[in-house]
């Protein structure tokens, strides 16, 4: 509660907005439902297609790949028509790339560029990040070097959310969004697994923000019901 708040005021800020021109204000993501000065909650899933389609009109399917979670989601004219997430465990997430890299001792920012550099992808099959980690130690006891071992860890996530998004049909027109779609390896391993070309935003964190603040227009546009400018918006 307390981040959203600086957040949304130093985004404020950045703006030159003052609270009481605020007229709706919409969260997502996980803590959506726990924002209290937000006039709406929308759904992650929601929300991405929204993003997507405002920046790729002709996608049919968006890879989601956070720190959390992984998601594939069908769309159809930027309304979401099928979807699959992984949120039970951290494997296929980014948490999953956080705690392997630092087994190997890189940053997280360093896997995709040492995966792109590696000339065999040795199978990494622990899906669990713990027993992963102890893959990791051991490929590099036995002298495996760090870019193929950042290959292998790379081909495990991608071969994970391939076959989800090749369960819901994902083919072609796909979106890459989230934090891990900066990875430039596991992008090439996604496009290698489903042959497509993926399209990936500028800053693919934000697909979901963006996504948001466009229902957030259209509620306001469309002439819906919106808190008053109170002195608890103002006070934000």
């Amino acid at each position: 509660m307390h981040v959203a708040e600086t957040i949304y005021r130093a985004v404020r800020a950045d703006a030159g907005i003052q609270g009481g021109d605020v007229e709706l204000v919409v969260a997502t993501g996980y803590g959506r439902e726990s924002i209290e000065f937000a006039n709406k909650a929308v759904s992650e899933i929601t929300a991405h297609a929204a993003g997507v389609r405002y920046l790729f009109p002709d996608v049919r399917g968006i890879i989601d790949i956070g720190g959390q979670d992984s998601k594939v989601i069908a769309v159809e004219n930027g309304r979401v028509v099928n979807f699959l997430m992984n949120d039970k465990c951290a494997a296929g997430t980014g948490k999953f790339l956080e705690f392997t890299a630092k087994a190997l001792e890189v940053s997280t920012e360093a896997l995709g560029s040492l995966a792109l550099a590696s000339r065999s992808r040795p199978s990494i099959s622990s899906m669990c990040t713990v027993f992963a980690e102890s893959e990791v130690i051991s490929l590099r006891a036995r002298g495996v070097t760090k870019e193929d071992i950042a290959a292998g860890l790379v081909e495990s996530i991608a071969q994970r959310v391939s076959v989800m998004a090749k369960q819901i049909g994902l083919k072609q027109n796909v979106a890459f969004v989230g934090g891990v779609a900066k990875n430039a390896g596991i992008k090439a391993a996604l496009e290698r697994k489903l042959g497509v070309t993926l399209f990936v935003p500028f800053e693919p964190q934000i697909t979901g923000a963006l996504g948001g603040s466009l229902h957030g227009k259209a509620e306001v546009l469309a002439g819906h019901e919106t808190l008053p400018r109170s002195a608890r918006l103002s006070a934000h």
